[in-house]
């Protein structure tokens, strides 16, 4: 038997002059939300440059995993992008758009 689809909010995470990939940050946050019993979805972008996004399941506060964030890059800026997004594809948002596909 299938359990519900779960909905996902997404998270845009961007720095000024910080590295923010090739710095383990995905794997770091992940982690930190194994510790903290979170779920978490992490990605690069593609659509993007110098650009993660990170989605929680939706209605969830993403506090902690903002605060853990903002302690190891000072200067990130952290933007809810969509909200309600089942089965969400982060390195492309265009991705989720459902219209964009048939089945055939």
């Amino acid at each position: 038997m299938f359990k519900e689809i779960i909905k996902w909010d997404i998270y845009e995470v961007q720095t000024g002059a910080t590295p923010i990939t090739g710095v383990m940050l995905r794997g770091r946050v992940r982690k930190f939300c194994l510790e903290n019993n979170r779920n978490v979805l992490i990605e690069n972008t593609q659509d993007s440059e110098k650009t993660v996004r990170f989605a929680v399941p939706a209605g969830e506060n993403p506090s902690d995993i903002n605060y853990y964030i903002k302690k190891i890059l000072p200067d990130v800026k952290i933007e809810l992008i969509s909200e309600n997004i089942p089965n969400p594809v982060l390195s492309k948002l265009k991705i989720n758009i459902e219209d964009r596909y048939t089945l055939y």
